[in-house]
């Protein structure tokens, strides 16, 4: 794969788009900037990866609008060698852009076909990330606590086991909601059994389900 001087144009052009739209974290457009999105789509779809968009990839699932990768992103508010939980692998795009900020990743997807994916994707472009193929609901607790947790699927609620995971002072990133529409919700660990919440705009992504799909 090539990451081609046209693809390089159309990042620049997304990172102005996204400070217009209010992103303000240097590191996570800086980041944003650098991570090939193409490179994590079907090579046909060039023209796409670059527009502020969702676009579907296998196993029904979508690789997020980068505007909403940057949010979630920011509220996690990375340092370099935060350990990072990441509940849905997808693409493995977002995974990136953490690998990109300095930050140790741990990642989990019920798709195997994904799983495998990504993993090839982050590795050729020189990435470091521990990969699971697991029940994103359970995390990985023999891994944390971790100072943040990005859940990039829709719950209706946080599960415990991931609340639970956090650092004290720790931040988990989640759309709350429906299936039609969900509330992206930061909690932020303030003590053994309190966590603070607040609300940032409205969001559509795919369902968080249970279990894994061998296909």
């Amino acid at each position: 794969m090539i990451d081609e001087f046209e693809a390089k144009g159309k990042r620049k052009k997304l990172v102005e788009e996204l400070r217009r739209k209010g992103i303000s974290d240097e590191e996570v457009l800086r980041a944003i900037n650098t991570v090939p999105r193409h490179f994590f789509m079907d090579p046909a779809f060039l023209n796409h990866a670059y527009v502020d968009k969702a676009f579907p990839i296998t196993s029904g699932q979508t690789i997020s609008q980068p505007y909403t990768v940057a949010v979630q992103t920011s509220l996690l508010q990375v340092k370099r060698r935060d350990k990072i939980l990441e509940v849905g692998t997808g693409s493995g795009y977002q995974a990136a852009i953490l690998a990109e900020m300095g930050a140790k990743v741990y990642s989990i997807e019920r798709y195997r076909e994904l799983y495998l994916k990504a993993q090839t994707t982050l590795s050729s472009l020189g990435y470091a990330a521990d990969f699971f193929y697991g029940d994103g609901y359970e995390g990985k607790p023999q891994y944390g606590p971790y100072d943040g947790i990005i859940i990039t699927a829709a719950a209706d609620k946080i599960p415990d086991t991931l609340l639970e995971q956090l650092k004290i002072g720790g931040r988990l990133v989640v759309p709350l909601g429906s299936s039609r529409s969900q509330v992206m919700t930061l909690a932020v660990r303030t003590g053994e059994d309190s966590y603070d919440y607040s609300s940032h705009g409205q969001f559509v992504f795919v369902p968080l389900l249970r279990g894994t799909v061998n296909e």
